[in-house]
């Protein structure tokens, strides 16, 4: 669980899981991955974590972003199946069940599919609902639409999604890429059990845009296209014009239709360059090679019953 400023939500959390998972009769951890928290997250965490050994606490040296913090914590986990999750409880502990028969009836992933949204905002189901499409409509690697982290994962995946390098994480797209046998499960979401969203629409416009350039070169071919059509129509409009000049004499002025190809063309160029930049941006971050996360301690309880890094 990436947490970032969840001081409220964490007993809540853990009152609500801990009972699906004793039932389970599995042997489990439970993972905290706090992202640079500015209020108690974790001294409260580690309050938790002296208390019952099977919390454990990730803490970042400062805040990298949901995707690096989900990154860390699949690096951290150490079990045979691995359920990233939010801790706001909108993923519901009681699919924990039915992950796991799907899992032990051999799928490698068993992920929760959205069937109901009545929490979520109208703006957002409708956004929701353009972005996976024009992700699938691009990518190669297709998402299954109304799915989020919310999920089960097998060892051998897990193995796979820690072998990739990049700096620019989609984790959505990374948990589609790897492959292996899926299959979804259908659950309602429910509303946030404490605290307020992290996201606003501009961090999710900024998410929706790191996800269809990690995945997709379909914006900088329509660039290119967009350009070659454009060189076409230009071209035959010239010979247009001067072929009507030549056989009827007519003088065209064109200063109007002339500004308007002038600003349409700026525009479109303006456009297409911001695309490369996209590209090009995250090229240099790739290159610079730095760590996609810092981690500050890593704390369990001890051998004493205290909190040892």
């Amino acid at each position: 669980m990436p947490v970032f400023n969840e001081d409220e939500s964490i007993d809540i959390f853990l009152d609500a899981v801990e009972p699906y998972l004793d039932g389970a009769g599995l042997r489990f951890e439970i993972v905290f991955v706090n992202d640079g928290s500015r209020d108690n997250t974790l001294a409260h965490l580690l309050d938790r974590s002296a208390r019952d050994p099977r919390v454990k606490v990730v803490n970042l040296s400062r805040n990298f972003g949901k995707e690096a913090a989900l990154t860390a914590g699949i690096d951290h986990a150490k079990g045979d199946i691995l359920i990233p999750m939010d801790i706001d409880l909108q993923d519901p502990p009681d699919l924990f069940k039915p992950f796991i028969e799907r899992w032990r009836e051999g799928y490698d992933i068993v992920y929760g599919v959205r069937s109901a949204r009545d929490a979520d905002t109208m703006a957002k189901r409708v956004s929701a609902g353009w972005f996976y499409w024009a992700f699938n409509s691009m990518s190669p690697v297709r998402i299954p639409a109304n799915v989020g982290d919310f999920r089960l994962v097998d060892r051998r995946a897990v193995e796979v999604l820690r072998r990739l390098p990049e700096r620019n994480r989609f984790m959505k797209g990374l948990f589609a890429w790897v492959g292996f046998n899926a299959v979804g499960v259908p659950y309602e979401r429910p509303a946030r059990a404490a605290g307020a969203s992290k996201f606003n629409l501009w961090r999710l416009w900024n998410f929706a845009l790191d996800g269809v350039v990690s995945f997709s070169t379909v914006p900088l071919r329509v660039s290119f296209y967009s350009g070659v059509v454009i060189a076409v129509v230009a071209v035959v409009y010239a010979l247009f014009i001067l072929g009507r000049v030549l056989l009827f004499g007519i003088d065209t002025p064109g200063y109007a239709s002339l500004l308007v190809v002038v600003l349409s063309m700026g525009a479109i160029q303006l456009v297409s360059i911001g695309i490369i930049g996209e590209y090009l941006g995250r090229l240099f971050l790739e290159v610079k090679g730095r760590p996609i996360y810092v981690v500050e301690g890593v704390y369990e309880k001890g051998e004493a019953g205290a909190p040892a890094p």
